[in-house]
């Protein structure tokens, strides 16, 4: 009988919520399972994703975003790459074949209005019993919450970006 799996929340506005996710991937690559890793609203060749693509099959990354409208407002364009990642995440559901799933700045996505929150719940209520499923990015809705098994907040107390320091690859990027 396969052990039981659990919807997991990272939310907040401190530094970690993705470096969380990563751990977990990275555990689960070590115990065996087998990896989705999805961004929404992302798009690029970050440490992470390199490092992530040297598993091999046992990790599938695929990014739904144009890197852009962090630093403005979402465009069309977001809106219907936003739309096709939650449409494969369900799809990566329903096949099966996935030991842990992992929705990066989903809740993000949900709070700029490119998807809704209901549509999350809807992931959640589809996962199947086998599969760990993890949600990150700030502004998490609070009925996500409620369907979710761990909710971790991050929360910054000090950061040198207060100070002008930029991310640093292998740290923040």
């Amino acid at each position: 009988m396969q052990e039981r799996r659990y919807v997991h929340v990272y939310t907040g506005d401190g530094k970690g919520k993705t470096t969380a996710a990563l751990g977990l991937a990275l555990r689960a690559i070590g115990a065996g399972w087998k990896v989705f890793f999805c961004q929404f609203l992302k798009e690029g060749e970050f440490s992470e994703i390199r490092a992530l693509k040297t598993f091999g099959d046992r990790v599938t990354v695929r990014q739904f975003g144009s890197g852009r409208f962090i630093r403005g407002a979402p465009c069309k364009r977001d809106m219907q790459l936003a739309r096709k990642g939650l449409e494969e995440v369900m799809g990566i559901l329903e096949q099966g074949g996935y030991d842990l799933v992992i929705a990066d700045e989903i809740n993000v996505a949900v709070h700029y209005g490119l998807i809704d929150v209901d549509q999350v719940r809807a992931l959640i209520a589809a996962r199947p019993a086998g599969v760990e499923l993890v949600l990150t990015g700030r502004w998490a809705d609070e009925a996500v919450f409620e369907d979710a098994d761990v909710v971790t907040e991050m929360r910054c107390l000090k950061h040198y970006y207060e100070k002008g320091v930029s991310g640093r690859a292998g740290i923040e990027k």
